[in-house]
């Protein structure tokens, strides 16, 4: 009889509350009530009453477990410029590994000529694998990790700053070609150059290094450049140096003209078909040269007047164009010499076009 009076007194008071839950927050089932048995985000599980013995019946009630229906994720906004970056180096990071690959299977390019027109392409494709990274590193890494930080800027200084100096050298290279014409290939060997490629590697990887070992604004941002973590002092550093390589490269540029000029007006026999030809490596340099300095002199100026707090806009706008010099240097320095034209031809088609010319290129021509 007190079992049946207990059970029977249980299934009232449930009754009870049932009832009051439904009248208590208004009539309608739409109702945003926290213990809406309707709702999705409230699940339900049995706890056993313990005041009820072993021997007894065991009486469950049902008590919601709340739970948060959703979930935010938030998500860091894309910019279009580092899209753009991406997808230039993308771009820089094909046309480079192509250039390498040809170089690298194709046994007769092993001239001091092709060693530099490597060591570029491997600088640049470099750059291009940086701005990929960078794009990583931003959106789908944690970018506030110093280390990580570090490691992207610093693949971009050293790719960068390797490219501009392989450019130099290969300037340097087509003066002494044409200065020293006679003693030139009998002086030069294929371990000055390789020196001289070393050379350039050390520095500009020894720049790059400069951010990791201290160099560097994460602890002051007062002190940052155009582009964090490199500080204001390095970033002028860096373009005052690129200034001096681009007036040097057009001091070697113009001593390069009057060369060639002087040697058409030696030969008298030859005079129009070299004023031709001459007239034809002025325009190319001069392309060279504008090329050079659109895409490197706007990025050059900025960093030395801007800092952290201009309009980041005003850096990608400049950024981008110095990274597009990367794209060129393929164009200008390899796909244009007939050599490693002729081996792009036998890898893709396995012929050679007969409009193409297979007289053999110096280090002069341009």
């Amino acid at each position: 009889m007190i079992l049946v009076v207990r059970t029977l007194s249980a299934m009232i008071l449930s009754l009870a509350a049932a009832a009051a839950m439904s009248s208590g927050g208004g009539s309608s089932l739409n109702s945003s009530s926290p213990l809406d048995p309707f709702d999705s985000s409230t699940s339900w599980s049995l706890v056993e009453d313990p005041a009820n013995s072993s021997s007894e019946p065991v009486v469950q009630t049902v008590t919601p477990d709340l739970q948060p229906a959703t979930t935010a994720v938030a998500l860091q906004e894309v910019s279009p410029w580092d899209i753009a970056l991406c997808v230039t180096g993308t771009l820089i990071s094909c046309e480079n590994a192509l250039v390498i690959a040809v170089l690298f299977y194709t046994p007769t390019l092993r001239a001091p000529m092709f060693i530099l027109i490597g060591s570029l392409a491997v600088a640049d494709l470099l750059a291009g694998l940086g701005l990929i990274l960078n794009f990583v590193f931003t959106y789908l890494i944690d970018s506030s990790v110093e280390f990580v930080t570090l490691l992207s800027v610093g693949l971009l200084i050293s790719a960068f700053s390797a490219s501009v100096f392989n450019i130099l050298a290969i300037t340097v290279d087509r003066y002494l070609s044409l200065y020293n014409a006679l003693t030139y290939h009998t002086e030069r060997t294929v371990t000055f150059t390789y020196v001289m490629v070393v050379f350039i590697w050390v520095s500009c990887l020894t720049l790059g290094l400069l951010p990791a070992l201290g160099w560097n604004c994460l602890r002051d941002e007062s002190t940052c450049s155009i582009c964090r973590p490199v500080t204001k002092n390095n970033a002028v550093a860096l373009a005052v140096t690129f200034l001096l390589v681009f007036a040097l490269m057009m001091q070697l540029y113009l001593q390069i003209c009057k060369i060639a000029f002087r040697h058409a007006q030696q030969i008298a026999v030859q005079h129009q078909f070299l004023a031709i030809s001459t007239t034809k490596g002025v325009s190319t340099l001069s392309a060279i040269l504008c090329a050079f300095g659109a895409c490197w002199l706007p990025f050059a100026m900025y960093s030395i007047v801007a800092d952290s707090s201009y309009p980041v806009i005003y850096t990608y706008a400049t950024v981008l164009p110095a990274t597009c010099c990367s794209v060129i240097n393929p164009i200008i320095y390899a796909f244009r010499n007939p050599d490693i034209q002729k081996s792009l031809w036998m890898a893709c088609c396995g012929c050679v076009p007969s409009n193409l010319s297979l007289r053999p290129r110096t280090s002069s021509d341009v």
